[in-house]
């Protein structure tokens, strides 16, 4: 198993003719993503890589009603539509690749989401794949190979670290998830631990959070509740006081936000906390042994 796709899952592709999607749709289908269908308002009855193109989501679902997951590709301006009209629609999860989606319209559209029981990864996520099986976004499939190690992370290029040193140690991944960058995200670190948890192919989780934000924090209690060990690493510890990363979210609100902080709660709660990356796979040695 794994968690929010597999080699079942069928997805469709909001955007697709725009280049970086239509780029992207042709990896996932390499992939073996089973991609059934693509959005473009104006664009109905066109294809890419083969993939039929309609005017809208709505209409997409009426000719494949087994599509559960849609991956966002338009401009900010527009995600805030193209998200709710996937909810509408009846997509089940909505993998947001946009950047910069004005917070107002991350807040209402999380709270759209919530009300109708709908996941939102992103915005501003690479994606997620379960190895072997499918990949839904823009992570490089040469970098994750099949495994029982869930991970999630909030940064794109940590999620590709840590898989090649789970890889490289001899483990494997069961999902790799990347929530987001953005300041207000769809799916939080708890919603995926939770995920994890219940998922009978995963042992134990790896996640990478960094400075700025709540959501390592807020998913802290939770951990104490798990049965599976959970391994954290908090990115930016060196970085001076007021200092951001790149992303839109790695923003430090008052005494919450610092690595400290982030390290003080995820350690209370039952975290083995990393120093480095380098040293994950020693640590899940030690408590899968």
């Amino acid at each position: 198993m794994s968690i929010i796709i597999d080699e079942h899952t069928r997805t469709i592709v909001q955007g697709i003719t725009g280049r970086n999607a239509s780029f992207h749709t042709k990896l996932m289908l390499g992939y073996g993503t089973k991609i059934v269908g693509g959005v473009t308002p104006g664009k109905g009855g066109e294809e890419v890589a083969g993939i039929r193109v309609y005017d809208t989501v709505k209409e997409c679902l009426q000719k494949h009603p087994d599509a559960t997951v849609s991956s966002v590709w338009v401009p900010p301006g527009f995600a805030r539509d193209a998200i709710l009209e996937a909810i509408d629609a009846g997509i089940k999860t909505v993998v947001v690749i946009t950047e910069r989606i004005p917070v107002h319209d991350m807040l209402y559209v999380r709270e759209c989401a919530r009300e109708k029981g709908v996941m939102v990864i992103g915005g501003n996520t690479p994606g997620l794949i379960s190895p072997g099986k499918s990949l839904v976004g823009m992570l490089p499939r040469i970098t994750f190979k099949p495994g029982r190690i869930g991970t999630v992370a909030r940064s794109g290029a940590i999620t590709y670290y840590l898989a090649n040193s789970l890889n490289l140690a001899g483990f494997g991944e069961s999902t790799s998830v990347g929530l987001g960058g953005d300041p207000i995200l769809g799916a939080n670190f708890e919603d995926i631990l939770h995920l994890f948890e219940a998922d009978p192919a995963t042992d134990a989780v790896v996640m990478a959070g960094e400075i700025g934000g709540v959501y390592e924090e807020l998913a802290a209690p939770f951990i104490k509740k798990m049965t599976k060990p959970v391994v954290a690493f908090i990115a930016g510890k060196a970085a001076p006081q007021g200092k951001r990363l790149g992303h839109a979210g790695a923003i430090v609100e008052g005494e919450m936000g610092t690595a400290q902080s982030k390290i003080e709660a995820l350690s209370a709660n039952g975290a083995i906390i990393a120093q480095t990356l380098s040293e994950i796979p020693e640590l899940l040695r030690r408590r899968l042994a």
